[in-house]
């Protein structure tokens, strides 16, 4: 599945643990771990085997055996931290929310294509083999006229502090409304008309919020997502000739059941995969450097913007703001 890439990390987080097990696991090569600190850094490198650890994120996008990074730091310095890995000459893959603001995203996708190099949004579900065959359906036209999707993302996150603070980018809509906007934006593309409403907290995040996109179409994409409570999370696209209903937790490796009109089963997809699933989006970064392109066609960075703006749109409606 790899191309043979030198894979650095940039933050010795939860998240960062996960993409790099799931690596280890499928055969890309870890070479570098950089944090803001040098003993975080060499614990992580101890605990996977990873050969060079770095006090600073500088040290690691200056390194020539590094070819692409991956940021996996708090989304608020998501933009900061591309911006050193691509001044340094990397390929560049960043964890969701891209950055915090659709301004933010295009100023580091456009440092990417002046320096010629990859960067790439890691909204993972994106790759994962159930969304790979949902693509599909919807491309055979096998549920006819999509009229709605319905998802959401909730959460119990109470012992989260870090989602309940302002100044560190809290609030469900960017750490986990994210998923069912840009599930979204992959079925139906841009929204014509954008609702939401919200609680927020007493910090000013939002604690719940729920999301309607409308489509030329007439069709619509209905969505919650909060951090107080833990819901069914599953998703489901209603066609004319069927529906598909998503199993929990339904943007990790799930199965789904499609049915006809009828409400007969037509079809159970149920692939599994070692680890997370994770994988899939450092070999699709690979695959797109491979090529010689600068983006792929499952996510390219122009919808990466697009869906940033989407989410722009919803602070403004909700009253979100952040430092």
């Amino acid at each position: 599945m790899s191309n043979g890439l030198r894979w650095g990390v940039l933050g010795a987080g939860g998240i960062a643990r996960l993409q790099v097990s799931d690596m280890q696991q499928h055969g890309f090569t870890v070479t570098a771990v950089g944090s803001r600190g040098l003993d975080t850094a060499q614990k992580f490198a101890d605990e996977f085997g990873i050969p060079k650890a770095y006090g600073s994120y500088e040290e690691l996008a200056a390194d020539p055996d590094v070819d692409a990074v991956y940021v996996a730091t708090i989304h608020p310095t998501h933009a900061e931290v591309a911006r050193i890995a691509l001044e340094g000459g990397k390929h560049v893959l960043v964890e969701k929310p891209f950055t915090m603001d659709a301004a933010e995203a295009r100023s580091i996708v456009d440092l990417a294509a002046s320096k010629n190099l990859v960067i790439l949004e890691a909204m993972w579900t994106r790759w994962l083999p159930h969304m790979v065959r949902i693509r599909a359906i919807l491309a055979e036209g096998l549920l006819g006229d999509v009229r709605a999707i319905h998802a959401d993302h909730d959460q119990n996150n109470e012992g989260n502090e870090r989602m309940y603070k302002r100044e560190l980018g809290g609030g469900a809509l960017l750490d986990l409304g994210i998923y069912p906007v840009s599930f979204a934006w992959d079925v139906f593309g841009a929204p014509s008309s954008i609702q939401a409403h919200a609680t927020l907290t007493d910090a000013g995040v939002d604690r719940e919020t729920a999301i309607i996109l409308g489509y030329p179409s007439g069709a619509h994409a209905v969505m919650h997502t909060q951090m107080s409570g833990t819901g069914p999370n599953r998703a489901a696209i209603v066609g004319k000739k069927g529906r598909i209903e998503i199993e929990p937790v339904w943007y990790n490796v799930v199965a789904f059941t499609r049915y006809d009109d009828q409400n007969q089963v037509v079809e159970r997809f149920d692939e599994k995969v070692g680890g997370r699933g994770m994988h899939f989006q450092a070999a699709e970064l690979e695959s797109i450097v491979a090529s010689g392109r600068l983006e792929g066609d499952i996510l390219p960075p122009s919808e990466t913007i697009a869906i940033m703006e989407t989410l722009d749109t919803i602070r403004d409606i909700i009253g979100l703001t952040y430092p």
